[in-house]
């Protein structure tokens, strides 16, 4: 049995304003309010009776630590164009891959 996508967790030193990104683009709900100033992702996943997608959490590293390794998550959008001009609208930017499979980011000036 296949083990299922349960919970993501994005981490960044400028945890509080990625997590602002994350809510404006996708209109996530982004819950700091607990001691450890762990932002809960309410992404419409099972724990609110969603019927599509996960929730997550938004974190600081601890001190010293820098996490050593990449994510890499999928968003299924409606309009792709729509999403990436939105993106493009609050800073973000654009991963694409090459025939060979090099990555390309795009962002607009």
């Amino acid at each position: 049995m296949a083990k299922p996508v349960v919970h993501f967790e994005i981490w960044s030193h400028e945890h509080r304003k990625l997590s602002e990104f994350y809510a404006k683009l996708f209109d996530w709900k982004v819950d700091f309010n607990n001691p450890m100033d762990y932002g809960l992702v309410d992404a419409g996943g099972a724990a609110t009776g969603g019927k599509v997608g996960i929730n997550g959490g938004i974190m600081k590293p601890k001190p010293g630590s820098i996490p050593a390794s990449r994510l890499t998550f999928y968003m299924q959008v409606g309009d792709l164009q729509a999403t990436l001009d939105k993106a493009a609208s609050l800073g973000g930017m654009a991963l694409l891959k090459d025939p060979e499979g090099n990555v390309i980011g795009l962002f607009s000036e």
